[in-house]
């Protein structure tokens, strides 16, 4: 085990709701559900008090409602969330050597080597206090010689909490905790595993590796890996140039303001599927355009953390209309998705219905087995180049 790492990890308390509660105080101490209150909503997320009483995210709020009959709905502000969401980055970014935005509302900051200057447990403390101070919204941190032991000393001190497990302590820390405490266990992972006996990380570490291997494969390894407190995955610089996109050269110049759209359409729901593949949200589109005459043109904007296609499409072709006034032939158009952060869609599930989520999950699980361009949108099915 690695015991000269020095891995902070990062993350805030129930973050949409602190967001929600920073802006109206009287909401502190009830039970608060981000999500659509009508019966087809989904839950994003929900406070403490509304977890006593069972309920959590991509929960439906039917279910919520049911649960939590007093709780107070709201329906939600991403481009609030991500706004916040860059407060804590820039006030981290700035005081420690290397940061990885992990997620909106996590980051992982290694100070390996750095404890001879100052003592990393004092210095999170303080990095926590001024995020605190400087947002008023609570942030949770767990200290530790990786990745994965750091990650899950926060969330069993979380909320409102510290927790520094040394290298020697990994193992007792650990051990009497429930499998489904690792990152990355999945549900189906874990009822396989429970129904073997296995349900304390401590069982599992025990295992032979020829076994996980067996029952899991190259995955088991890995979880057989984190049990033993092992994780050597790098803390990886945050950038914000992160991007995924694609363009599209015309055989001929034109001038077809419905093809550009429909092409555009296309093209947001090929890379907004590559991000989703990624596990991964965006809060900035930019849209490319370039004039027979070579001439380049490029417009972006900000918005809420997102992945959906149905956000994106309306954004990217916002972009499109205010940027092409010239009416001139156009030879290439291109949308790049940027300021990436690892995240999943049930973020923006207090803005669809159930429904819309589950379709869009349908689709991908269509474009996985049959490829990418087995489903697109009536309208840039007939694209002439």
């Amino acid at each position: 085990m690695s015991g000269d790492k020095q891995i902070i990890h990062m993350d805030q308390d129930a973050f949409f709701v602190s967001v929600e509660v920073r802006k109206d105080p009287s909401l502190i101490g009830k039970p608060v559900i981000i999500g659509g209150a009508s019966d087809r909503g989904v839950v994003a997320s929900c406070s403490y008090e509304a977890r006593k009483f069972g309920v959590h995210s991509a929960m439906s709020s039917r279910m919520a409602k049911q649960l939590c009959p007093h709780a107070v709905f709201i329906r939600g502000n991403m481009d609030e969330y991500s706004k916040a969401s860059h407060e804590i980055t820039d006030i981290l970014k700035e005081r420690v050597p290397l940061i990885e935005k992990a997620s909106i509302d996590e980051h992982y900051i290694d100070m390996t080597g750095m404890d001879k200057f100052h003592g990393t447990q004092k210095y999170a403390h303080e990095l926590r206090a001024l995020v605190i101070k400087e947002t008023g919204l609570p942030i949770s941190f767990g200290l530790s010689v990786n990745k994965t032991v750091s990650k899950m000393a926060t969330n069993e001190c979380k909320p409102n909490g510290e927790l520094n497990v040394k290298a020697p302590e990994v193992q007792p820390f650990l051990n009497p905790l429930s499998i489904r405490k690792i990152p990355g266990l999945g549900e189906k992972t874990f009822i396989k595993l429970s129904d073997m006996g296995i349900k304390r990380i401590h069982t599992l570490s025990q295992i032979h590796p020829d076994q996980m291997y067996f029952l899991l494969g190259k995955s088991g390894l890995s979880l057989l890996q984190k049990a033993k407190g092992i994780d050597l995955s790098p803390v990886i610089p945050y950038s914000e140039q992160k991007s995924i996109g694609t363009q599209c050269t015309f055989h001929a110049d034109s001038i077809d303001i419905e093809m550009m759209n429909n092409l555009l359409t296309a093209q947001v729901m090929d890379v907004a599927f590559q991000l989703r593949e990624k596990k991964k949200l965006c809060s900035c589109v930019t849209v490319t355009i370039r004039y027979a005459n070579f001439e380049t043109e490029t417009k972006q904007m900000a918005i809420g953390y997102t992945s959906l296609d149905s956000v994106l499409i309306t954004t990217a072709k916002d972009l499109f209309k205010k940027m092409y006034n010239r009416r001139m032939l156009l030879r290439l158009i291109g949308v790049r998705l940027s300021n990436l952060v690892s995240g999943f869609e049930q973020i923006d599930l207090y803005s669809e219905s159930q429904e819309q989520y589950s379709l869009v999950q349908a689709l991908d699980k269509i474009r996985r087995r049959f490829g990418q361009d087995a489903v697109t949108r009536a309208s840039a099915m007939d694209i002439k180049l």
